[in-house]
């Protein structure tokens, strides 16, 4: 059993944030591997812009020669929405401690998680930064020096800002999509 960083979220595009994210937790050395799960489909969201399969196979193009980082299909398995605690529940019977690795920006909605006090008993938080929001001190900080949203990406498109591993195709999907 080992000690993970549980990374969830859309990835919807994976962009260098994300990546950024990957590579300052490879660094702390109480984490044993980095478990990335795309969502099915993020329970505070009605719909996804790409596939929870694209999603996963340009998060597995992206890290594939990361060691140490595991892309975990269990919630686009499930085809609907699975919360944290799920996730959380599912990969405790694998490992043994489970760090959660959150943006800063999911701060404020924190206690509106489905049973967010008993994922709290069950994880170590950790919060990337963002945006110069705040991070209380009972979280861990991980400083990220990478501004940059998903939702702001799929505005513009900036290639600069998406892994070069899958920049043309990923540009390629939301421009084809938007038009």
């Amino acid at each position: 059993m080992e000690t993970i960083a549980l990374f969830g979220g859309s990835f919807d595009p994976p962009h260098i944030g994300h990546k950024a994210i990957v590579e300052a937790l490879l660094k702390k050395e109480y984490i044993d591997k980095i478990v990335v799960i795309p969502t099915f489909l993020n329970p505070f969201k009605s719909s996804s812009y790409a596939s929870g399969n694209l999603r996963l196979k340009w998060l597995k193009t992206i890290f594939k020669d990361f060691k140490n980082v595991e892309i975990n299909d269990y919630e686009v398995q499930q085809n609907r929405a699975v919360t944290s605690l799920e996730t959380v529940k599912y990969l405790q019977k694998r490992y043994k401690k489970i760090y959660l690795v959150i943006g800063a920006d999911n701060l404020s909605s924190l206690k509106n998680w489905k049973n967010f006090n008993e994922l709290e008993q069950l994880v170590t938080f950790i919060v990337a930064s963002r945006n110069d929001i705040n991070i209380p001190n009972r979280f861990i900080h991980l400083n990220i020096d990478e501004e940059i949203s998903s939702s702001k990406l799929r505005k513009d498109m900036q290639i600069s800002k998406i892994p070069k591993e899958c920049a043309v195709e990923i540009k390629k999907y939301y421009k084809e999509k938007n038009e």
